[in-house]
């Protein structure tokens, strides 16, 4: 099957297609004499050649150290920077209110607004005991792991708002968790483990109503339907530049100034002091105060190329085409025998997971990786969610813009071969 399968978008379809995928040159390799397939997105997209030569560029001509500088290189690094903040802001809809913190990911954004919001320092910690923190049962570790943390630290009470049967977040579940106590709720854009992609809208507007500061995980939803932060009620959101086809260690946490204005910096030295004394400092503002250390000037270029290579490609042609190859491998995975599938129901979502009986996903892994096809098994760093769905370790194929519907075939005609041979 090639790409005029029906269920493939016109705009990310045929020649087009193939033009899209020419600019990402990892594609074009054979693994185990087979063309690859790489459908591990949600782990790690790979980069397109304009993401590549922004940050070669920067290495070769403008590389330095930014902000401190009076001479030539530092002031193009300077600019660089701060132009790639800009274009990020803009790309998650940032207005004035809004901040943007250059950091390696979405786990180092998520510790540092645990870690701030839970820490005392220059101001008192946030969170203090007898509060109530409250997380969704979906989450990756980078969104739980720092909040038992942060609970611990503090004396405060961790609350976890559990999905329900088939891995879905319900709004009046929330609203009988929430209390006068809850400092903070947390939850993702898109289930990593599963693919869910959970009310986080409303979810984040029930949490604000009782004063709850809003923390968005969006890793999984800057490659496609990126969240508008203009349109909700949210505090903090975190992301990562690999899974939007940029630079691996980059990512940030854009939020309300306000709010990033109560956290205690996690790392402290250069770049975020205004003064310094032998006994006494005083930290500079936003944003700086919160980007301590000499940052990765070249991946913030890359990631800020990501975004623009995002929007030139077209964000509604991009949600529509990964959104058909879930369906489309949905539905064949769906009818093999045996075979669960998790969230099969859910829309914007660009990874379907699935366990089969009596087959080990390593072991299907394995023989889809003889085939070329890349995925990825294990727990996905959500081995609570899954404990609750009473699943062990699952495979999941996850899409981007340049995959195909010839690829997803590949996958179902694998995934079938694997179950014949295993079982």
């Amino acid at each position: 099957m090639d790409d005029r399968h029906p269920l493939a978008h016109a705009g990310l379809a045929g020649a087009g297609l193939e033009r899209l995928r020419a600019q990402f040159p990892v594609l074009a390799q054979t693994i185990h004499g087979a063309p690859l397939a790489y459908l591990d997105n949600a782990a790690t997209t790979q980069s397109p050649a304009s993401v590549q030569d922004a940050v070669r560029h920067f290495e070769q001509h403008d590389r330095a150290n930014i902000h401190r500088g009076v001479h030539t290189l530092s002031q193009r690094a300077t600019d660089a920077f701060e132009q790639a903040r800009s274009t990020l802001k803009r790309f998650v809809g940032a207005g004035a209110a809004h901040e943007l913190i250059l950091t390696s990911g979405t786990t180092d954004a998520l510790n540092l607004v645990a870690h701030g919001l839970s820490t005392s320092g220059s101001q008192p910690a946030v969170i203090q005991p007898g509060d109530e923190i409250v997380v969704s049962g979906l989450e990756h570790h980078a969104n739980l792991v720092p909040w038992q943390q942060a609970a611990r630290r503090c004396g405060a009470r961790l609350r976890i708002l559990l999905p329900d049967g088939q891995g879905r977040l319900h709004v009046e579940d929330l609203s009988r968790l929430l209390t006068p106590r809850t400092r903070v709720f947390a939850v993702t854009a898109c289930a990593n483990a599963t693919g869910e992609r959970p009310p986080f809208e409303a979810l984040l507007a029930l949490a604000a109503d009782v004063g709850a500061l809003t923390v968005l995980d969006a890793a999984q939803s800057l490659g496609h339907a990126v969240p508008d932060l203009s349109t909700l009620a949210c505090d903090f959101m975190a992301l990562s530049g690999h899974k939007m086809y940029g630079p691996m260690g980059t990512g940030a946490l854009v939020g309300r100034r306000a709010a990033l204005e109560r956290l205690e910096p996690l790392r402290y030295g250069g770049d975020m002091v205004a003064w310094v004394s032998a006994t006494e400092t005083s930290f500079a503002g936003l944003p700086m105060r919160l980007e301590g250390g000499t940052p990765n000037v070249a991946g913030a270029v890359g990631l800020a190329a990501a975004a623009d290579f995002i929007d030139r490609t077209g964000r509604s042609a991009i949600d529509a085409h990964v959104g058909a190859l879930r369906e489309h491998a949905a539905a064949g995975l769906a009818a093999l025998p045996g075979v669960r599938l998790l969230s099969a129901e859910t829309g914007a979502s660009a990874i379907v997971s699935f366990a089969a009986d009596g087959v080990h996903p390593h072991d299907i892994g394995t023989l889809l990786d003889e085939q070329g096809i890349a995925v990825r098994t294990g727990h996905h760093c959500a081995q609570p969610l899954l404990a609750h769905l009473g699943l062990g370790p699952t495979t999941r194929a996850s899409f981007a813009l340049y995959n195909t519907h010839a690829e997803v075939e590949r996958l179902l005609a694998g995934v079938a071969r694997a179950l014949k041979v295993l079982r």
